[in-house]
């Protein structure tokens, strides 16, 4: 095995625009391929594989302006070894170009209807082409973990003496273990010419298989954002350099506290959600639930967090269930400025335990409410809901109409949205506007009953400032349990923003 201080050159090479955009029912315009480059730019990737420009005249656009748009990673077009490919690259202005080639026999006999000398040379003739052009060529080896290895290194050597920068090993359908992975690399990484890994999810391994053979000599990593990509997806960037920086100690060059913002990005321009359980940015991987962790956490957040949140853009999150202790209910308590007694405190815990018992979250305004009928504290809501009408339709734009009670006042208001749910929440955020600025960040339905008069339950998280709760609302019609929800949620920010004022005086 190499040493590992070879890590310290480690470039990654981000496919997202290509491989990742290749998930079923994935398409990007220009405009969100432009943000993500910038995104990826600005997070220190080296390397920007924009797309394949033979796809379509659409991602010809894209690609082109990705690469006007000034960035400083390398932009890269992946191509077919075809001089039309290397031309229509070209007509795209990019720097490079991730020139793929079938190895395994499966592709070259199945696929290509061809020999392996023929592959060979085809691989040489166009990395010349596109050299002679004054690309930069990455020569790839496709289906490479099945191919014979000897034949694959022949390949390698060939395009090296034809000109091309760099070479990537390709585990398209994932079939890599790591303890090969360090074997093939540990001799693929002295061929002459820096090697590049890049690896697909199909078993799971594409992070384990990426990290063995950065460890064995690979000079470059392949990945996505939130690991997307066809079937099981690519190798997760986050993973890869979280794994670098905080188990190895090596300093990747990436912006780590920007990856999550990123992560969330990729997630709403591709419309794919993330895991609940995903590692690094997945929404329970700083969410903490049962007591014995949060007393550890409230000693020394190492106990139960592997990194601070903060390191890659992260706030910590303490929710409540029957794993619930006493130390989380306090914490959470102490967030919403809320003070109690020990015989207090121990009444709200085993209200709290009985809801986690019956399956039930226990949301900010759960707790909110349960301390409040503890504490027999009453607080007059600040807005309420008078009158909403909303008129929705197949040829008409969803429109809503509210009348609400705002601190005494009355108020009447309109939106339109992209269905009647969001036209009523615009309605009520313009009815307030000027009072208070409240975001809608997050918003969830669940059916708590079956059929058509089936009762649902929405759950959202509301921001004002830094500040954010979690809200629910339940009944037969989801547009009254979300507008329920949204206006809880608005109600808690505005009275914990007075109190806030007013410990201030």
């Amino acid at each position: 095995m190499r040493g590992i201080a070879l890590l310290g050159r480690i470039r990654f090479l981000d496919t997202t625009l290509r491989d990742g955009e290749q998930t079923p029912g994935v398409s990007l315009g220009t405009d969100e391929k432009l943000a993500i480059a910038r995104g990826l730019d600005a997070l220190g990737v080296q390397v920007i594989e924009a797309g394949s420009a033979m796809t379509s005249v659409g991602e010809r656009q894209s690609i082109k302006a990705v690469s006007a748009a000034g960035l400083n990673a390398e932009i890269c077009s992946y191509v077919r070894a075809l001089t039309a490919d290397v031309d229509t690259a070209l007509d795209c202005d990019v720097d490079s170009v991730h020139l793929v080639v079938p190895v395994s026999d499966l592709h070259i006999e199945c696929k290509l209807k061809m020999d392996r000398k023929s592959v060979i040379r085809k691989a040489v003739e166009i990395t010349e082409y596109a050299k002679d052009h004054g690309l930069i060529v990455e020569l790839s080896g496709e289906d490479a973990s099945r191919a014979d290895q000897d034949y694959l290194a022949s390949l390698y050597l060939a395009g090296i003496d034809a000109g091309a920068d760099r070479l990537a090993f390709c585990d398209t359908v994932g079939v890599l273990v790591p303890e090969v992975a360090t074997e093939v690399f540990g001799r693929l990484s002295r061929l002459g010419a820096p090697i590049s890994v890049h690896c697909h999810n199909d078993f799971g391994m594409a992070t384990a298989n990426t990290i063995a053979a950065l460890r064995a000599g690979a000079a470059m990593a392949h990945v996505t954002v939130n690991g997307i990509g066809e079937r099981a997806g690519n190798t997760s960037l986050e993973e890869v350099v979280m794994t670098l920086e905080s188990l190895y100690k090596i300093d990747t060059g990436i912006k780590c506290q920007d990856i999550y913002q990123l992560s969330r990005l990729v997630s709403r321009m591709t419309g794919l959600p993330l895991g609940i359980n995903k590692a690094i940015v997945g929404e329970n991987a700083f969410t903490h639930e049962a007591g014995i962790h949060v007393h550890g956490l409230m000693a020394d957040t190492k106990t139960y967090e592997p990194i601070h949140p903060e390191t890659v853009g992260r706030k910590r999150r303490i929710v409540l269930g029957k794993h619930a202790g006493k130390a989380s209910v306090e914490l959470a308590l102490r967030e919403f400025g809320i003070g109690v007694s020990d015989a207090q405190l121990s009444q709200i815990v085993t209200r709290v335990k009985e809801l986690g018992d019956k399956g039930k979250r226990v949301s900010d305004a759960d707790l909110q409410t349960i301390a409040d009928t503890v504490l027999s504290i009453q607080k007059e809501p600040k807005v309420k809901l008078q009158e909403l009408t909303v008129v929705a339709g197949n040829t008409v734009t969803p429109t809503a109409s509210v009348k609400i009670q705002l601190n005494g006042t009355d108020r009447l208001e309109a939106g339109v949205g992209v269905g009647p749910v969001d036209a009523a929440i615009n309605a009520i955020r313009r009815a307030i506007s000027g009072v208070a600025d409240v975001r809608l960040e997050e918003y969830h339905v669940d059916a708590i009953t079956g059929g058509t008069n089936a009762l649902v339950e929405v759950w959202v998280t509301m921001a004002m400032a830094d500040r954010k709760i979690t809200a629910r609302g339940a009944d037969a019609d989801i547009i009254i349990a979300s507008v329920e929800a949204v206006l809880e949620g608005i109600n808690r920010l505005m009275r914990l923003e007075e109190e806030d004022r007013l410990n201030v005086k």
